[in-house]
């Protein structure tokens, strides 16, 4: 430190030498080397600049820190404070815009809005009370107890909005509005009953306030002429048939036959009533291996066959020979009637709970009600399309409850009581082909040409849950598992799948039934009463049987000679299976 202190008091001693020689020029001694010091004006390498312009652009930049940024310009020459940048724009700033307001900043078709913290409803009953009283609450006060407009109208209605009118004021001004509307209609005193008269004039505008040409007909309806008459029945036949001919099906005359020896035995029980010794003799089903009997009377295929409920002494076939046949299975094994009442083949049927009616569909378009007794038709239905599946609503308060799958992918709900459509699912995208109730008859699903399942609530025609995948096939044919969890639904890709019938209604990958060869044909799925085996007919004439716990291939039966259209196990024989083909054939294994 004692170095650097000694080495600057030196510098300082050597600085200072020339200032004194200066000041005593004849005191000091030059040197004869020295050379006399020169002071040589400074240069600078930067080229003139006229600071003008500078000047300016300040002054201006100082003078625009008062005014808003213009929007339209490009550059802005001086940084912009925060209150510039935010600064509205007033008047024609704008030069494209008429109100002063640039293109970019509109949010609404007047402008620029900004949001504002009021609930949608407060600003509707300020804005309504405004241009009904002519006062509102201030949204700017904090309390949101003062007021703007019409003071004196706020001491008159006490401040009320038109939201919280007292009920009595309420009536009081319809009483008013009545009144009012009474005068305008009435007819003062001081009225001149020539302008009361007179079309031209006001008054008779208000007090007529329906124009005159309003429906008013002098004389009597002119009847029409023959050529007149004769073009609106070609009309209306043409548009008949545009519609595919009228709103009902092919009228046919019933026929009924009787076959049996009489209608009644000796006790006067009737023909269909059940023998009193039938139930069930074990829980145990087993899988048939021999023919029993054979029934033939139909002249054409048979389309399908129900056994008759709980009992099954019975079992009603339905022909495209157009003919519905009932037939003896316990005693005499014969037809025991022949119901005739459609002129094309009957595509489905269904019984009644108790079995003492029951339906039939056809394709001439019609739906009869028929009672299995007497042969009689009790009702007749039909919309003008043809009904794929009839199904009455299993619950016994409900047995007057008809639905219909129609051929206009429609599902159509009939009262028959009323013979009255008192509803339609119309959802589907194809034809609709099976109807099947579950979860306690609540639900019900319906499968279709559109290759896709729809789960409805009963009575309300909105789908709760949709099933279609990319790899899902039609399916025309769906049973119930006796114990109702499941649904096992014939797919056209030679296979049976297996849904749930629960909330989800999911496709039950493990259980999968296949080995036959059904596509093409809505040939009938049905289960065991236990519930143990799954079975099917298939197109080349065989019936199949599947374990349901392995899916495995219990037993086959070379049926029909061609499609094996319908095999329906027997409800109380639980070694007894029918099955009906379209070679007319039905038969009892």
């Amino acid at each position: 430190m004692d170095l650097l202190r000694a080495y600057s008091d030196q510098n300082d001693e050597e600085l200072n030498e020339p200032e004194q020689q200066n000041q005593n020029p004849s005191s000091t001694t030059s040197s004869p080397d020295a050379s006399p010091p020169r002071l040589l004006p400074a240069k600078s390498a930067a080229p003139n600049v006229d600071d003008t312009m500078l000047a300016l652009t300040v002054v201006d930049g100082q003078r625009s820190l008062s005014r808003p940024i213009d929007p339209t310009q490009h550059i802005v020459g001086f940084n912009p404070t925060y209150d510039q940048l935010w600064a509205p724009i007033y008047g024609p700033s704008h030069p494209y815009a008429k109100d002063g307001i640039a293109q970019g900043m509109r949010n609404h078709k007047l402008g620029f809005v900004e949001d504002a913290s009021i609930e949608p409803f407060v600003f509707d009953e300020q804005y309504n009370t405004f241009h009904k009283y002519g006062y509102a609450a201030d949204p700017s006060a904090s309390a949101g107890y003062n007021y703007v407009g019409d003071f004196e109208a706020l001491q008159k209605n006490d401040a009320v909005s038109v939201y919280n009118i007292p009920q009595h004021e309420q009536k009081k001004r319809k009483i008013e509005k009545r009144k009012e509307l009474e005068e305008d209609e009435g007819v003062d005193d001081d009225m001149d009953p020539e302008e009361v008269q007179n079309p031209a004039s006001d008054v008779w505008l208000m007090k007529n306030k329906k124009s005159p040409w309003a429906g008013k007909k002098d004389g009597p309806p002119t009847e029409l002429t023959e050529e007149q008459k004769k073009y609106a029945e070609e009309y209306a036949k043409k548009k008949g048939e545009e519609r595919g001919g009228g709103d009902k099906g092919e009228v046919v005359v019933e026929k009924t036959t009787f076959h049996g020896k009489e209608e009644r035995d000796y006790q006067g029980r009737s023909w269909i009533a059940p023998p009193r010794d039938a139930k069930a003799s074990n829980d145990h089903c087993y899988i048939p291996k021999r023919l029993v009997h054979t029934w033939s009377g139909h002249t054409k295929g048979v389309s399908a066959i129900r056994f008759f409920p709980n009992y099954g002494h019975l079992i009603l076939s339905a022909g495209m020979d157009t003919k519905v046949k009932i037939w003896d299975v316990f005693n005499t094994g014969k037809c025991m009637r022949t119901y005739m009442g459609h002129s094309k083949a009957v595509r489905d049927i269904c019984f009644n709970n108790d079995g003492s009616k029951f339906l039939t569909a056809s394709y001439d378009k019609n739906i009869k009600y028929w009672d299995t007794e007497t042969g009689q038709v009790i009702s007749t239905f039909s919309t003008g399309k043809v009904p794929y599946v009839v199904k009455l609503n299993p619950d016994e308060d409900k047995q007057n409850v008809l639905l219909a799958g129609m051929s206009d992918k429609k599902i159509v709900q009939w009262d028959m009581n009323e013979g009255k459509i008192n509803q339609e699912y119309d959802q589907h995208l194809g034809a609709v082909n099976t109807i099947t109730f579950v979860d306690n008859n609540r639900r019900f699903v319906t499968s279709s040409d559109d290759k896709s399942l729809r789960v409805w609530e009963f009575g309300i025609p909105v789908v709760i849950k949709y099933i279609s995948e990319p790899h899902m096939h039609s399916m025309p044919s769906i049973s119930l598992h006796p114990n109702s969890n499941w649904l096992a639904a014939q797919s056209m890709d030679n296979q049976i799948l297996i849904y749930s019938t629960r909330e989800k209604f999911q496709l039950n990958k493990k259980k999968r039934f296949a080995g036959h060869v059904v596509a093409g044909y809505a040939c009938q799925v049905n289960f065991s009463p236990d519930g143990r085996f799954v079975m099917s007919g298939d197109g080349e004439g065989r019936c199949w049987f599947w374990d349901w716990k392995t899916c495995k291939v219990f037993r086959t039966l070379k049926c029909h000679e061609g499609v094996c259209i319908g095999a329906a196990w027997h409800p109380l024989e639980q070694s007894k299976v029918a099955t009906c083909g379209w070679d007319g054939l039905i038969k009892y294994w």
